[in-house]
């Protein structure tokens, strides 16, 4: 068992990610920053700024952990870039002073969406919104800090405890709670927080490191991962309302399907696309794909 450092572990992903760790023994130590941290037992919290590169060098100069998973983020906002990007390359060479193994987390939409296949992990960025630049300017930062790290491209994040947000989003249009449309016409690879948390653990006892794109095997829509999550939530999806993504601004990337066979290769761990993972669930009894 490790010593490792998950920041952002108040967030989605990081609450999984120090649960699970914990649980299969790791000496884990986490970091929160605008939510108060869970109570779980044997894991160590700090506050911690990703903005401010001394405290990070000082946290992880103490802590010395042999592995770092690095999912602190910031979508949007004043402190987007600052957050998203440049902590992200303060972590890397912070993580790469004391040679730690490094886990950064990316995204699909650091892509402009406009290929008519799925992103390999040497397709170049090409981001077109403000958090696929911020996303686009970290990867390039933690490559140079810590050429070593292991760069995860993934896709939206869902789970059912608690509900995430995009799902929690779609079960608002759903109940005419929120009125949007759901679009037909953009195409992502949502990925189960439980999956995604075990894959990152699986990779940190690997010695792979560079880009790998870690998501779900099933591509969506919008709209049909907005109708799936609310059958799930036992929620009609009859008045979710269908749009298109081509005609909105400011332009959206509209293809991000991740090409995920070199991390089905590697990884033990079964990255499970949504439809299997809600009948594995038993989230709804009858369903295709």
């Amino acid at each position: 068992m490790s010593r490792m450092l998950v920041t952002g572990g108040t967030g989605y992903l990081g609450r999984v990610v120090v649960r699970q760790s914990a649980a299969i023994g790791h000496t884990v130590a986490a970091t929160h920053f605008s939510q108060m941290p869970p109570d779980l037992p044997g894991v160590i919290w700090l506050p911690l700024d990703v903005r401010d590169p001394q405290v990070i060098e000082e946290a992880i100069g103490q802590l010395r952990p042999e592995i770092v998973i690095h999912t602190a983020f910031q979508q949007s906002g004043p402190d987007l870039m600052p957050t998203t990007a440049e902590g992200a390359g303060y972590v890397a060479r912070a993580a790469a002073a004391v040679g730690a193994r490094l886990i950064h987390m990316s995204s699909d939409v650091i892509f402009d969406g406009e290929l008519t296949r799925p992103y390999r992990e040497d397709d170049p960025p090409a981001p077109i919104s403000p958090y696929g630049l911020a996303k686009a300017r970290a990867e390039a930062l933690v490559a140079k800090a810590h050429p070593q790290a292991v760069i995860v491209r993934t896709s939206l994040i869902y789970g059912f405890t608690p509900i995430d947000r995009i799902s929690r989003f779609a079960l608002d249009v759903a109940a005419g709670r929120v009125s949007a449309h759901l679009f037909t016409d953009e195409y992502r690879c949502p990925i189960y927080v439980e999956d995604l948390a075990a894959a990152l653990l699986e990779l940190a006892g690997m010695s792979y490191h560079g880009i790998l794109n870690i998501a779900g095997a099933d591509r969506v829509s919008r709209y049909e991962l907005g109708r799936l999550i609310a059958q799930a939530w036992g929620v009609d999806p009859a008045d979710i309302r269908a749009g298109l993504s081509a005609t909105t601004l400011p332009p959206r990337p509209r293809n991000c399907t991740l090409d995920i066979t070199k991390a089905q290769a590697l990884l033990r761990t079964r990255l499970r696309g949504i439809y299997a993972v809600l009948r594995d669930l038993g989230r709804i009894e009858e369903m295709e794909g």
